[in-house]
């Protein structure tokens, strides 16, 4: 049960209408009153009217009971009416207070639950409105009455009265216990009904893998397994209820039939009259009636009870933080990492360890790395989504936790791995973060973001229904129009999570020359494996198990990535080579291209030096030809002042894209047009080795 510290939003909720619920009791205290009408006017008609023929008593009680009919009816529907304006204020105000508070939980907060978790918490609203202004909040200010009809039943008769006195404790009991055993039993309910909701929201979202995959047969064991848990538990509350309420029945004809049982002995030994028992008989059913509606009822209090403590575990959470003390201008985009660590369990290995990190605005860097390596958490740190355990991010050389939600989802664009849009329009989506944006700039970024064509080629243009989830978009128009929402507002720094995971060749192009426009204004990070992003790249860094391995410009960092250093400046004529080298497998560092050596086929013969005309005419020099396939071939002779012909793939390109591995020179053959002369027939004598 929930502390009263806890439940201070309940007590703040409940307190401006304390005028409602102060009517809703008067107009009960009167209704009560006016109950006591029936009975009373049952034993006049017995006691006056019938032994007497009282006819004109008659006809006054009989217009009396008329007009209190009248006025019970105008006030059951005035309380009514009172109730149904406490429920309206109860569920929109808590449904917006619960709504804000989510909203301004850290994601941490929010990842910690499953989704059913949080879907529940809305239908606790729901639990918490009915209880305060159904027929619950009816009964409770029906309870103090029965003491009234109790004094009057031993006003009328005495005698008999005590039958009630000592049922009463007995419906208070059952009550009471009841509560209990059916609040674990739907505390378990709903357990399994959770597990229940988190395995089909999990199939709805994948029914496209589902369907492909034919994954129906084993997701039916699952399924049958946890709805058979919500069945069982569901029986076995609804048998609990179903018993505690056939016993309050039980006791509501055992009390019918002790108080007549006492009555016809009170009237046999003239102590009361048959007026006063029927009359006392009417009046029981008001006090029972109450009674027996507390034993069914007692479970709704106690699930009041659970769903305001959850309420309140959620309303007293830390959040982010709402106002900053001071409103600062658009901040420039430079980034500072100060020794971030970051762990999602406190008792594990850091996801992030000790990241030391400067990015200086107006530049595009990638994050590379294994998957598992720390890229995505890196990111959702610097975009103030995760607090790090120790370290801070910087922001302009301000700390970022200074500053809200809204402030930094402002400043920075955020393109997720898992693109995510919502049923509405196009537009809709992309001004989600900026609702107010005008038409040129949703179409600016949509240009930027290179999905404007398409978007102007649907019959709705701008304003076409994309269905739930985007359905009816493939994935790269959903990952274009993410983009194009994280690029509405001009945000100084823009981070994206694999962009072009689902883009095409050309798309990718195009995104590429985005990304390297946007970069000249703004600080753009991207967490990318794709070669043609990583070509455009100013800065890379590369982590491993949260650390940083490699970080620099591109062209240094990228080829390292791949075992190699970073290849020498070329010049405009590349020299020749000098002496040759063996051609196992390509060095990893190449100093110099060098020719390969002659295989044991081949006869020792004298090479031509670089520089130097061949010694013997061309018609009499044999063609070298490779000793197996795969081996490196001796390059022809060159005529003085031209290039020297190079062994394929022994230079390493200055691209600043990724490379492939260095392999074996492969042997070659003369091109057309190749300064080296024809030879004559070679010699017969020697062929290759196998």
């Amino acid at each position: 049960m929930a502390e009263n510290g806890d439940r201070k939003w309940l007590h703040d909720l409940l307190r401006p209408m304390k005028g409602s619920f102060r009517e809703v009791f008067l107009i009960s205290f009167f209704v009560n009153m006016l109950a006591l009408a029936v009975p009373v006017f049952v034993l006049q008609i017995y006691d006056r009217v019938v032994f007497h023929a009282g006819i004109s008593t008659l006809q006054g009680l009989v217009i009396g009971m008329v007009l209190v009919l009248i006025f019970d009816y105008v006030l059951r529907n005035s309380r009514a009416r009172i109730l149904q304006t406490v429920a309206l204020r109860v569920d929109v105000q808590t449904g917006r207070i619960l709504f804000n508070r989510v909203m301004s939980l850290p994601l941490r907060a929010l990842e910690s639950k499953p989704a059913p978790y949080w879907q529940a918490l809305f239908r606790d609203v729901e639990v918490v409105r009915n209880t305060v202004s159904g027929s619950s909040a009816i009964l409770l200010c029906d309870l103090p009455f029965v003491f009234l009809f109790l004094g009057v039943i031993f006003l009328i008769a005495e005698p008999i009265a005590w039958v009630l006195a000592l049922v009463f404790p007995l419906f208070i009991l059952v009550a009471w216990r009841s509560g209990n055993v059916l609040n674990s039993a739907a505390q378990k309910e709903r357990e399994t009904a959770m597990n229940r909701d988190d395995l089909i929201g999990g199939i709805i979202n994948g029914r496209t893998t589902i369907k492909a995959l034919a994954l129906d047969r084993a997701m039916r064991p699952m399924w049958e397994e946890k709805h058979a848990d919500n069945i069982e538990n569901s029986v076995q509350r609804g048998g609990k209820a179903d018993s505690f309420t056939a016993l309050g029945q039980t006791l509501t004809l055992v009390t019918t039939v002790s108080l007549t049982t006492v009555g016809a002995l009170a009237i046999i030994n003239q102590e009361i009259t048959i007026g006063a028992l029927i009359a006392t008989n009417m009046l029981s059913g008001r006090l029972l009636g109450p009674l027996n509606q507390l034993v069914n009822t007692w479970k709704i209090y106690a699930g009041f009870r659970q769903s305001v403590q959850r309420l309140s575990d959620v309303f007293n959470a830390e959040v982010e933080r709402q106002e900053s003390e001071v409103a600062l201008d658009k901040p420039k985009g430079e980034l500072t990492l100060e020794n971030i660590i970051f762990s999602y369990n406190p008792e594990g290995a850091p996801i992030i360890n000790d990241i030391k990190l400067g990015i200086k605005s107006g530049s595009l860097t990638a994050l590379v790395g294994k998957n598992g390596s720390g890229k995505t958490t890196l990111i959702k740190l610097i975009l103030g989504l995760y607090k790090p355990n120790s370290g801070r991010v910087l922001l302009d050389g301000a700390d970022m936790t200074q500053f809200t939600r809204s402030e930094l989802a402002g400043w920075i664009g955020y393109v997720p791995q898992d693109c995510v849009v919502f049923a509405g329009s196009v537009r809709e989506n992309i001004t989600h973060g900026s609702p107010d944006a005008p038409d040129n700039e949703v179409i600016r970024a949509a240009k930027s973001a290179g999905v404007h064509d398409f978007i102007i080629d649907m019959p709705d243009g701008y304003a076409t229904e994309i269905g739930e989830a985007g359905q009816r978009l493939s994935g790269g128009q959903r990952q274009r129009i993410a983009i194009a929402r994280a690029l509405v507002g001009h945000p100084p720094v823009i981070l994206m999570d694999e962009p072009s995971g689902s883009l095409d060749r050309q798309a990718e192009e195009e995104l590429k020359r985005t990304l390297m426009e946007l970069a000249k204004q703004h600080t753009v990070i991207i967490v990318t494996h794709s070669p043609i992003l990583l070509q455009a790249c100013d800065n890379l860094v590369a982590l491993d198990k949260g650390r940083v391995a490699l970080a620099g410009p591109t062209k240094d960092v990228l080829p390292r990535l791949f075992g190699r250093a970073a290849p020498p400046p070329s010049s405009a004529t590349p020299a020749p080579p000098s002496t040759p080298s063996t051609g196992a497998s390509a060095p990893a560092v190449p100093a110099a291209p060098a020719t390969p050596k002659p295989t044991q086929s081949q006869a020792p013969q004298r090479q031509p030096q670089a520089g130097q005309k061949p010694a013997a005419p061309p018609q009499k020099q044999p063609q070298p030809q490779p000793s197996r396939p795969g081996a490196p071939a001796v390059p022809p002779a060159k005529p003085v002042g031209t290039p020297a012909a190079q062994p394929a793939q022994a230079q390493p390109t200055s691209s600043p894209g990724p490379q492939p591995k260095p392999t074996a020179p492969q042997a070659t053959k003369p091109q057309t047009g190749q300064a080296a002369p024809k030879a004559p027939t070679p010699p017969q004598t020697r062929r290759p080795q196998s």
